[in-house]
């Protein structure tokens, strides 16, 4: 081992220690908290990323579930690997989070397996999660009705044709639901269930390891900061896949009421 690979050692073991105490300070009823990410074809690689890097600082039981072990393509072209299939899941997780990205969440929606798996997955979890598009899929395996969420702001509308009642707040909190906007709002999301699963000093310390002080260099990040002519020309460029985002839902929502 050289100087460089002892020193990388040595920092890997401090940060364990540092997080150590108060990751087990709230334990999940089971232990160490077990989560479970459902990945498919065309998510954003960032509403995972930011999550998955926080429950990992958690020291939780972190699992990549997919349909099948094939390694699915995520929106920037680099692909993921499942640590499991939904055959070989567990029956429940503590924490059920599926991330978003709009043509994939629209294949997902319309795919009765991956439907199935996340309805039964979600009406055991202790807790059950999305970020960005990801609440449409929740919302298509009937686990929205009744409940307060979000979504991205071009299609949380749309979560009313699922029963949902719709808010447009960064993270949005339900009892056991909890769902937050597009991309970036994943981290907001993820140190709130850092909070509720290993209590609020170790969800701050993983916040200032992540260094989350955001200042962006523009003031466009809502729809409500951007201006109606940036908002008009996204939703213009967006239009097909939001009609189709559209569609799903609203025949999603039809299944429910037969």
């Amino acid at each position: 081992m050289d100087r460089r690979e002892f020193n990388a050692t040595l920092a890997a073991a401090s940060l364990l220690n540092l997080l150590a105490p108060a990751a087990l300070a709230q334990p999940a009823p089971s232990g160490r908290p077990k989560v479970g990410l459902v990945i498919y074809s065309d998510m954003i690689l960032l509403d995972l990323a930011g999550p998955l890097t926080a429950f990992n600082m958690m020291r939780a039981d972190v699992q990549l579930v997919a349909k099948t072990e094939q390694a699915v393509m995520t929106d920037v072209r680099l692909p993921v690997a499942p640590t499991m299939t939904f055959e070989t899941a567990p029956k429940a997780f503590d924490v059920l989070f599926v991330p978003g990205g709009l043509k994939g969440t629209v294949a997902a929606v319309q795919d009765r397996q991956t439907v199935d798996f996340i309805r039964a997955q979600g009406e055991a979890a202790r807790f059950v999660t999305s970020v960005c598009t990801g609440s449409l899929l929740l919302g298509a395996a009937g686990l929205l009705r009744g409940y307060q969420a979000t979504s991205h702001w071009y299609v949380r509308d749309l979560l009313a044709h699922m029963g949902a009642v719709v808010r447009t707040d960064r993270v949005v909190e339900d009892r056991n639901r909890v769902t937050a906007g597009g991309v970036t709002a994943g981290i907001d999301f993820a140190l709130t269930i850092a909070a509720k699963l290993s209590g609020e000093e170790t969800a701050r310390r993983i916040q200032l390891l992540l260094e989350y002080d955001p200042k962006p260099p523009f003031d466009s990040g809502s729809p409500e900061h951007a201006g109606p002519v940036l908002v008009a020309d996204v939703l213009r460029r967006r239009q097909d896949v939001i009609a189709e985002a559209e569609a799903a839902a609203r025949a999603a929502g039809a299944v429910m009421k037969l």
